[in-house]
């Protein structure tokens, strides 16, 4: 079997930069531990896979360790595919996830994402969290049953500053830390807020830009600023740029891509 590759670079309008991700889309569903298999071969944050489904597309997004339930940049980078590759006739693409009804839009040059706002309630935070992250955040927020955690932190160059210990952080009971601060400094110049994003307990110690994790940025920035609308910037190695709007329940979150590579990967038989 072979199957059509593109490797896209999501949040960045420029090579090298963003977050990558690498895209298929199938003719009909693969096995999940395919998938997986896929995943962990590509050792991409993440790795998205697109059935055709009527109007719409059926999408599931893999990291080289497990499926996770919402993914932002791999889903931008869909959408760059089915327009730039794929000749997407329309200005807005729908996708069925396990997250729900999703859309990506044309705007211009850039590609806007409607996504579930996912607002958080403060949270005790735990020392043991303080002292794998090296420094202490403001405060910590989180959802019932869920297991990321939001950390806001004094400045955007504290955070850019950070140096977590990723095995400590490995053995918490959190999937993932959302760390934010306000925008400005030299890290956070001419945006609103900055983020960094931890996952080593999914096999992603830092990832270069976390769409989803915007879900939960935008109704927190929201009630601290007033406005409803920022710009973003995720201060990762690679870095990323974002535009955020909240409007209602839902989150438009913007950005550009760039494709950097193209080809075919060849499963056997056997």
């Amino acid at each position: 079997m072979e199957l059509s590759l593109y490797q896209v670079d999501a949040f960045t309008n420029k090579a090298f930069s963003g977050n990558p991700a690498a895209v298929y889309l199938l003719e009909q569903p693969l096995a999940a531990a395919l998938m997986q298999n896929i995943a962990l071969e590509m050792n991409l944050s993440e790795t998205v896979f697109l059935v055709p489904n009527g109007e719409a597309f059926d999408i599931r997004w893999f990291t080289p360790q497990l499926e996770i339930d919402l993914c932002g940049h791999a889903t931008l980078a869909s959408a760059h595919v089915l327009f730039n590759h794929y000749g997407f006739k329309g200005d807005c693409i729908q996708f069925n996830s396990k997250s729900g009804r999703l859309t990506a839009s044309r705007n211009g040059d850039l590609i806007t994402l409607d996504f579930p706002a996912r607002p958080l309630e403060p949270v005790t935070l735990p020392s043991s969290v303080s002292t794998a992250m090296g420094v202490t955040p403001q405060c910590a927020y989180g959802a019932e049953g869920s297991n990321k955690l939001l950390l806001v932190f004094a400045s955007a160059d504290e955070l850019k500053s950070l140096t977590p210990d990723m095995n400590a952080l490995k053995q918490l009971p959190y999937q993932g830390f959302n760390c934010t601060a306000l925008g400005g400094g030299e890290a956070g110049a001419d945006v609103d807020f900055v983020c960094r994003y931890f996952a080593p307990a999914a096999g992603i110690d830092e990832d270069p830009v976390t769409g989803s994790a915007y879900t939960n940025l935008a109704p927190y920035w929201v009630n601290q600023l007033g406005n409803t609308q920022f710009k973003a910037r995720q201060l990762s190695a690679r870095g990323g740029e974002l535009q955020i709007e909240l409007a209602g329940d839902r989150v438009l979150i913007s950005g550009q891509s760039v494709t950097t590579l193209v080809g075919t990967l060849m499963l056997s038989s056997e």
